[in-house]
């Protein structure tokens, strides 16, 4: 195959490990120079490509792109934005083509969630349907655990460990208190339809009377008299309650308790704010002293906790997804098999992006305790090996230290495009 170069991009919300992905993405992509020329990211994703804003990896230093191992966040910037179908917006795809051929790209990686991956896939349809041939990989990515055909996602793991540690240390801090203060605590978490990350926070649990007493699941409908009567039941029996809600907490009718109203660029229900409500509804009802927090962002950019089989997940998936491409394989993703648990073991695969692209995983119903308020031994036994180990950044005056890039951008070949 002849030489050419490489397209990578970040996509939708980021994690403390998405960096890592494109660390294994550049760095195996140069130890095959023979086979790949430059390896351009976008600025920004997928509109990077379409605003033809390409960097240059190229001009950052081995020891800057080996830093992206232990950098949180998006290091080239990450997006919102769903590619419609190629007939309903040809004029996008056709914009990918002439930019894709400007810089002579052959390969693309896009590094993302489902939407990414639906993404990934149409624009691997381009080589049939617009006549160019391009390589075309998803890379996994996405906290809420929910892309199928993966035992686990990258990111997912670090978030996991975030949410638990947070709730054990919170349930102390509650639980030293509650005599005279605070009796109920409620920590908001992510997760839209698939709880995997609110389920992560029983991990936090190793003897009965632990917190998390509660955990608030959108696979399992919320039942306004059983919530209360157990918050009411737990502080009466340990004088306090630790909640975990996830953000897609729902009613039996799909309806969310926390619909923000309005849509969001993949045209998501906008949602925020289930602590406060949940808190304001034991408030009203049991008239217990509470607080609130709201994981939001720091559970996700979390890197200074982050799983050290999560990192290496991550990095692992990255070098596969070249490796795949340089096999020939094209419309796939690489997965993480799970070859035993105890001791943990895994390895990577392979999955077809048609059966990934807008597919949610939600959490199987082994995993949810009968009561619908917590989980199973299962769950403990799948969820423990994901969060297991430290993997620590290097840390100067205190505070962790993570990689700056330059971000060159090469020169524009092509006429302005607005997206």
């Amino acid at each position: 195959m002849a030489k050419a170069n490489a397209f990578y991009a970040q996509s939708g919300g980021v994690t403390a490990v998405i960096n890592a992905s494109a660390c294994g993405v550049i760095e195996t992509a140069r130890q095959h120079k023979d086979r790949i020329g430059k390896v351009f990211a976008g600025r920004n994703g997928i509109v990077g490509a379409l605003n033809e804003e390409l960097i240059d990896t190229g001009k950052e230093s081995a020891r800057a792109i080996a830093a992206l191992r232990y950098t949180p966040a998006g290091a080239f910037g990450s997006c919102r934005y769903k590619l419609k179908g190629i007939e309903e917006n040809r004029r996008e795809y056709e914009r990918l083509i002439d930019v894709f051929r400007a810089h002579d790209i052959r390969y693309f990686f896009y590094n993302g969630g489902g939407d990414s991956q639906d993404t990934a896939h149409k624009v691997s349809q381009l080589a049939t349907a617009m006549d160019y041939p391009i390589t075309c990989i998803g890379v996994p990515k996405t906290v809420d655990n929910d892309l199928p055909l993966t035992d686990c996602c990258p990111g997912f793991g670090s978030v996991a460990k975030y949410v638990a540690v947070s709730t054990r240390e919170a349930g102390l801090d509650v639980a030293s208190m509650c005599d005279t203060s605070t009796k109920v605590f409620v920590l908001e978490v992510m997760g839209r339809h698939a709880g995997w990350i609110a389920a992560a926070a029983g991990l936090a649990a190793e003897e009965p009377g632990d917190p998390p007493h509660v955990i608030l699941l959108p696979e399992v409908a919320f039942d306004r008299p059983r919530f209360l009567a157990k918050v009411k039941a737990t502080v009466d029996k340990l004088g306090y309650c630790v909640i975990v809600v996830s953000e897609g907490a729902q009613y039996a009718d799909g309806t969310f308790l926390a619909d923000a109203g309005g849509k969001d660029a993949f045209g998501h229900t906008q949602l925020g704010g289930v602590a406060p409500f949940i808190a304001d509804m034991v408030k009203s009802e049991l008239g217990y002293k509470y607080h609130w927090a709201v994981a939001d962002y720091l559970q996700r950019a979390a890197r200074h906790i982050a799983s050290a089989t999560d990192v290496e997940q991550a990095y692992a998936v990255g070098r596969a997804a070249v490796e795949l491409a340089l096999a020939g394989r094209n419309a796939v993703m690489p997965t993480i098999v799970r070859q035993r648990d105890q001791p943990y073991r895994w390895t990577t695969g392979e999955a077809p992006l048609k059966k990934v692209a807008n597919v949610e995983k939600k959490m199987p119903k082994r995993f949810i305790s009968k009561d619908g308020f917590g989980i199973t031994p299962s769950a403990r036994q799948y969820l423990a090996p994901l969060i297991a180990g430290e993997d620590y950044p290097p840390y100067r005056n205190g505070l962790p230290q993570y990689a700056r890039l330059k971000r060159v951008l090469a020169p524009k070949k092509l006429p302005p495009f607005e997206v």
